[in-house]
């Protein structure tokens, strides 16, 4: 998954804990990469109890990981971030090309 700010992926860690860094942004778990992550205007959904953007989302839930408030995610439309302008495509050339390395087809 790219940073859903600037489209940076993510390359293969180090060892260590990950500078990356996980929020919840329309309802949606997104990635902040290291360099967004000094951007204070990140527009990242925040825990209506505690503040805090220390947010994730799974199986239809947001968990806050500062005070551990729990409230079911909204479902409908216009929940998912937006993804930068032509990563679409790149992404699925990348993930294409993985996929002819790992199967051995050749062009």
């Amino acid at each position: 998954m790219p940073c859903f700010s600037c489209g940076a992926r993510q390359t293969d860690p180090v060892r260590g804990a990950s500078p990356w860094k996980r929020g919840v942004r329309g309802e949606a778990q997104v990635l902040v990469c290291p360099d967004c992550q000094r951007t204070h205007d990140l527009e990242l959904d925040t825990c209506s109890s505690c503040g805090s953007a220390a947010l994730i989302c799974r199986l239809g839930e947001v968990e806050c990981r500062s005070c551990g408030a729990v409230r079911p995610a909204a479902v409908g439309e216009g929940t998912l971030p937006p993804r930068p302008s032509g990563l679409s495509k790149e992404l699925a050339d990348e993930v294409e090309a993985a996929l002819n390395r790992v199967l051995g087809r050749v062009h």
